[in-house]
């Protein structure tokens, strides 16, 4: 057979200059999975024949693979082993190894992270050992850790992400870091409930937090400012950045119970061809060699034993912090939870203000607790979500127990110069205002906001009605057997809309609640201490 060309490649790396011995007449640039891969096609000294391995590399790490791959491994007997290097980021190649067929995969996948393996489920993938390693560290600005006494006494990973201080990354969920970070955030809490709303809160305020990309909130997070954000990142990231500008302020901080690790395992993707075998082998071991070691240490990166570089900085301890294990269980839980979280949603929330919510509940009544409960829940819905809110009360209007106060939309719809989200901020304030003496007419009001959602019916969202109240039905309409009679027959499979109850303080007829919620396939949730309150909301409009 013939000579095969030696190729080597990576996503916004320039090509590395080959002797002139071995490079005869071609480069060719093409893009490839989402990568800009170089071919470096020539003769190669005592190759008779080089089987090309495909290999896709976490972009951080693809300059030092593609250095390390830049020659042709011998094989012995004239045969070689080359390689084509692919720097992506591994959320995509995660899509195409369910998309994609097997001669378009990598041969040799290098993610930032076993985490992704759980993503990639249906795929053979055998682990041969770490390339490299970096624990996961929040990192913010050297004032921000001397503001907060973090240098003395650093946080844990639950009171860094659910305090006060933002976490400036758009969305956790997209990078190893942030997943690792959510995880570790969870096991901190216990890994039940309410450790599942802390992730949810903790992933929305990102969502709406003061970085529009990851680059901008690294930046924010290296200012010199004592209110810079928290940033989950990797270690090296940290070193990397610190290495290229000297006048970052960027910071680790380990957190107390230690900190998830990047592990970058050298996986070898599906069965592997008998022709390719000994040259997927050759390139695996070169990932794995003490020459590679030397090579991620250059870099920043710890090696596979935590080992860090000498020149890492005063900030970067030479032995590896404690480690938060992340087992394939606690990151299924996760992803369950932030795929439930990334549906859509059309909810028609809707409270009682009948003078019973005058009744006194913490600093103020249950209509202030109310109040403030559902605005500081509205900061944290996505924009996406469509809100609209009703008010109830018996006889609340002429002819009908509520009003409608603001129509359904998505929040980040503009409305006359105003976003909806404002425009709901503002209705809310006006609980404690709207009290009416004329009892809960929750069973009418139930009805009609049911027929009025399904007629608004999105069929790309999940469509739902939020009922909150602190008492029992006291009109002489509708009795609570006929309306679950009508909710069922009502029910169209084609435009569901479950109904979500949320009795308010120890008045509140939760079992009605919890019938109602039964006919539509919905929940219901009690807050028998009206401090709960706001959990329970969270935890309602969660579960939607």
């Amino acid at each position: 057979m013939g000579r095969h060309a030696d190729t080597t490649s990576a996503r916004r790396l320039p090509a590395r200059p080959a002797p002139v011995a071995l490079v005869v007449a071609l480069v060719v640039v093409a893009l490839v999975a989402g990568g800009l891969v170089w071919w470096l096609a020539g003769s190669g000294g005592g190759c008779d024949e080089t089987r090309t391995v495909r290999v896709t590399v976490a972009p951080e790490l693809a300059p030092v693979a593609q250095d390390l791959l830049a020659e042709p491994r011998d094989l012995g007997d004239g045969n070689c082993a080359g390689a084509e290097v692919s720097a992506q980021e591994p959320l995509q190649t995660v899509g195409d190894l369910q998309a994609l067929d097997d001669a378009a995969l990598p041969q040799v996948w290098v993610p930032d992270s076993s985490l992704w393996t759980v993503r990639a489920a249906d795929v053979t993938l055998d682990a041969s050992g770490s390339m490299a390693t970096s624990p996961v560290v929040l990192g913010t600005s050297r004032a921000a850790v001397d503001e907060l006494g973090w240098g003395a006494e650093p946080p844990s990973w639950a009171e860094a992400l659910s305090g006060d201080r933002p976490v400036a990354v758009p969305d956790l969920a997209e990078s190893a870091e942030g997943l690792a970070a959510l995880a570790a955030l969870r096991t901190s809490l216990g890994g039940d409930e309410s450790a599942d709303n802390a992730v949810v809160q903790a992933v929305l305020a990102a969502r709406r937090g003061p970085a529009a990309s990851p680059a901008d909130a690294l930046a924010a997070a290296g200012s010199d400012a004592a209110d810079a954000p928290l940033v989950p990142v990797s270690e090296q990231e940290v070193v990397a950045t610190t290495r290229e500008a000297a006048d970052s302020a960027l910071v680790p901080v380990y957190p107390s119970e230690g900190s998830p690790r990047l592990d970058y395992p050298v996986l070898r993707v599906g069965t592997v061809a008998d022709d390719d075998r000994s040259a997927v082998d050759a390139v695996v071991r070169t990932l794995t060699s003490a020459t590679a070691r030397t090579a991620v240490l250059a870099a920043g990166f710890r090696d596979a034993e935590g080992t860090a570089p000498t020149d890492a900085g005063d900030a970067v301890p030479q032995e590896a912090p404690g480690t938060v294990d992340v087992d394939a269980e606690s990151v299924q839980a996760l992803l369950t939870e932030l795929s439930r979280l990334a549906a859509p949603s059309r909810i028609l929330t809707v409270f009682d203000v009948s003078t019973s919510m005058e009744a006194p509940a913490g600093d103020g009544t249950r209509a202030t607790l109310a109040r403030d409960a559902a605005k500081s829940t509205l900061t944290l819905v996505p924009g996406t979500f469509s809100l609209g809110l009703w008010f109830f009360a018996r006889d609340l209007e002429e002819d009908r127990d509520w009003t409608e106060a603001v129509p359904t939309r998505a929040l980040e719809s503009e409305v006359d110069g105003s976003s909806q989200r404002d425009l709901l901020d503002a209705e809310l304030d006006t609980i404690p205002d709207r009290l009416s003496p004329g009892g809960t007419g929750l069973y009418d009001t139930t009805l009609d906001a049911v027929r009025a959602a399904r007629a608004d019916y999105d069929p790309t969202a999940v469509n739902s009605v939020l009922m909150v109240t602190d008492g029992t039905d006291e009109d002489d309409g509708t009795s609570l057997e006929a309306l679950l009679q009508t909710l069922r027959d009502e029910a169209d499979p084609d435009r569901p809309v479950k109904v979500i109850g949320v009795a308010l303080g120890p008045d509140a007829d939760v079992g009605a609640l919890e019938q109602i919620a039964e006919a539509t396939g919905g929940a219901a949730y009690s807050a028998v201490d009206p401090t709960d309150f706001q959990g329970v909301l969270f935890d309602a409009l969660r579960q939607r």
